[in-house]
């Protein structure tokens, strides 16, 4: 039967890795994969985590399954994280949190829950967005549409044309948006324009759906839920899907979680129960380690208060090296104004690179970007931003 089975084309992104990995040449650069690095190339353990999994060790509290949607404690730190303590969701029992493995599992979950009670609906992605939204909402049965985003003549957001799409968006429907951060490009709402887009979505009846995998590394932890806490007010309703795999660098750990918040406590209870059938019917249960590191670091002031100082240096660095391949750039005399690169937040930028443009860094350079042009600026450090920018006025210079 599986001689019928044709092979899959590679990953856009992982795949890319692998081919990285494989590569002899000493000087290669990656600029692929969304891991943070240090200059230095490595991707760190953080001291909290370190301190956290001796506890977890000394507590040797076992193996046994979690419940379905996790620890109670790890949901609790979660909601705390993202709309703050004490906040009205939280009171009135109106949010519930599963844990999952990673912010992918949260938005697979989040896929075949609408699916399962929202059948005909349709998601709507910002163009571009992530690769693995519209594969991760087909895998699901959910219909995906897009709506436009990226201004690729200033490098910002082109916020009128993503306003008018709005408002043709069907009420019902799901409309997908990163809470900061935006991958590919870099490029967020500011808080007025956020403001707005709150305001739209609201008055069209449209279920805000919240892609939220790089708290802490736009402006910080806080700053960065703000968008996240517009759209929660008293009686309105939203999905977040969290990741701790960038902010607390648990990548192979898988931590995530799916936050529902619904109108009142008795529809919280009802939407709860329908996500544990999702889950049930997939993984079961979630993995306990990664879930338990979190929650043991969230749950104590010291260790929470040293988390958000190794947060805020992991946003530095990224801050560091925007502003040094803008710098570069204009040295080496790359054609074109460069600038809006370091006005763009996180990890992720588009670059203006065409794909001929990437194909050639990589075969002739050994320096490896996404088709799309989005690079990883954690890939950039002192020792190989040279060389980058070097290959790069050679492949614009033709």
């Amino acid at each position: 039967m599986f001689e019928s089975v044709q092979p899959a084309p590679p990953d856009a992104i992982l795949g890319l890795s692998e081919a990285f990995r494989a590569d002899p040449n000493p000087q290669k650069i990656n600029l692929t994969v969304g891991v943070y690095q240090t200059p230095a190339g490595k991707t760190p353990v953080l001291d909290v985590v370190r301190e956290a999994e001796r506890r977890l060790l000394d507590a040797n509290e076992g193996k046994s399954y979690l419940p379905i949607p996790g620890s109670p404690l790890y949901a609790t730190c979660v909601q705390e994280l993202l709309f703050g303590v004490g906040h009205e969701a939280n009171a009135s029992s109106r949010a519930v949190t599963a844990h999952t493995p990673g912010g992918t599992g949260a938005l697979r979950v989040a896929g075949d829950f609408l699916a399962q009670n929202f059948p005909g609906k349709t998601v709507w992605l910002s163009k571009p967005t992530w690769p693995n939204h519209p594969a991760v909402f087909a895998a699901a049965g959910v219909a995906a549409k897009t709506y436009p985003y990226f201004d690729a003549a200033t490098g910002g957001l082109d916020f009128d044309a993503l306003k008018r799409a709005i408002a043709t968006i069907p009420a019902g429907d799901v409309c997908l948006l990163h809470g900061c951060c935006h991958n590919p490009t870099g490029v967020d709402p500011s808080p007025g324009q956020w403001q707005q887009l709150v305001g739209l979505i609201r008055d069209r009846g449209i279920l805000p759906l919240v892609d939220f995998a790089y708290q802490g590394f736009a402006d910080g932890i806080d700053e960065d839920a703000a968008p996240v806490r517009l759209f929660c007010q008293p009686g309105e309703e939203l999905i977040v899907c969290s990741s701790f795999s960038k902010n607390f660098g648990l990548y192979r750990e898988r931590v995530g979680a799916m936050t529902v918040v619904t109108a009142d406590g008795t529809t919280a209870d009802a939407v709860a129960s329908q996500i544990k059938v999702t889950i049930r019917t997939n993984y079961s249960n979630p993995p306990a380690h990664g879930g338990a590191i979190v929650a043991t670091v969230l749950g104590d002031n010291t260790l929470r208060a040293r988390w958000v100082e190794e947060v805020d240096a992991m946003r530095t660095r990224l801050h560091d090296a925007r502003e040094l391949l803008v710098a570069k750039l204009r040295e080496h005399g790359v054609p074109g104004d460069y600038a809006f690169l370091a006005r763009q937040r996180g990890m992720f930028s588009f670059s203006g690179l065409s794909p001929e443009h990437v194909d050639t860094l990589r075969e002739k350079y050994a320096i490896y970007i996404v088709r799309s042009g989005r690079i990883n600026v954690a890939g950039i450090s002192e020792d190989n931003v040279d060389r980058l920018c070097a290959a790069i006025k050679e492949v614009v210079d033709g």
